[in-house]
């Protein structure tokens, strides 16, 4: 069996009255068609996302991504596992929140325990091939990389082809096309590598003017996941990402999407009023 193809169900659920149900289900419909339509079919993963009032409405056998306000220690944004090694992810809420639960979603879904790797030629002069650490969301992850969903930003990811050796002509690298070639990182994104030869994990960064390189040093096997423990030390990476993001998301993008959904309802509701007193005049006939 090909346990990727099975479906997977993920939970969107707010635990801070800073955000109410209406806007958590608006996100969780942009991003299930993020799903359904844009990764899932290029990485071969199926999944829902729905939206939940409260965390103990949220069934067992889904994922849980919950939105709180008082997410500040470092490392603890992300996706994590409970005790029973089930994942789950935390979102700091923000004004760009959507942009961070899309981030966590998509790497949720491609790799749950954090510690997938794919193999390649190391961006960095005189290392071999190396390990990858597979963070779908992290090389394109700054907010002006990303897209809009029924007026809901969402995270750009990188395809399967952007680990390929070399570049070709007319490959998709990433979903909104961004990225141009493999293992490329944009600004305020990064990407990370394990090195077999020395056993160090590895870094290409580009939050300042121009990419740079940097080396962790070992990261031991007892720690549970890779991805967590390379976040712990890339703290900038989400600052810098929701920084850029809240400035960026106004309120105008918003009110006009909004509006144009209570165009549509008034719409509807005045169908369903002509309906009511057509079939009331005919007795229902």
């Amino acid at each position: 069996m090909n346990t990727s193809t099975l479906l997977k169900h993920v939970a969107l659920v707010s635990d801070t009255q800073s955000l109410d149900f209406p806007e958590v289900a608006r996100v969780s419909a942009a991003l299930q068609r993020q799903v359904q339509g844009h990764f899932g079919p290029t990485w071969d993963i199926n999944a829902t996302v729905d939206a939940f009032a409260q965390l103990e409405d949220v069934p067992i056998d889904y994922w849980p991504i919950i939105i709180r306000d008082d997410i500040d220690v470092p490392g603890a944004e992300g996706v994590h596992e409970d005790d029973n090694g089930q994942p789950f992810a935390l979102v700091h809420y923000t004004p760009a929140w959507s942009l961070t639960a899309s981030h966590e979603l998509l790497e949720m879904l491609c790799d749950p325990t954090g510690n997938l790797v794919k193999a390649g030629p190391s961006p960095m002069p005189g290392q071999g091939r190396v390990n990858f650490l597979v963070e779908i969301a992290d090389p394109s992850e700054a907010f002006e990389f990303g897209y809009t969903i029924n007026g809901v930003t969402v995270s750009d990811f990188y395809t399967p082809s952007y680990f390929d050796s070399v570049m070709a002509t007319g490959v998709r690298y990433s979903w909104t096309g961004a990225i141009t070639r493999p293992r490329q990182i944009l600004p305020g994104g990064y990407i990370s590598w394990q090195d077999p030869v020395s056993d160090h994990w590895f870094q290409e960064v580009y939050f300042g003017p121009k990419p740079e390189f940097r080396d962790l040093g070992r990261l031991t096997a007892s720690q549970r996941s890779i991805r967590n423990e390379i976040q712990k030390r890339t703290p900038e990476a989400k600052a810098k990402r929701r920084a850029i993001a809240d400035q960026a998301l106004t309120a105008a993008v918003k009110e006009s999407v909004t509006s144009s959904s209570t165009a549509k309802a008034h719409v509807i509701r005045q169908r369903i009023s002509t309906l009511q007193k057509s079939l009331g005049r005919n007795g229902g006939k």
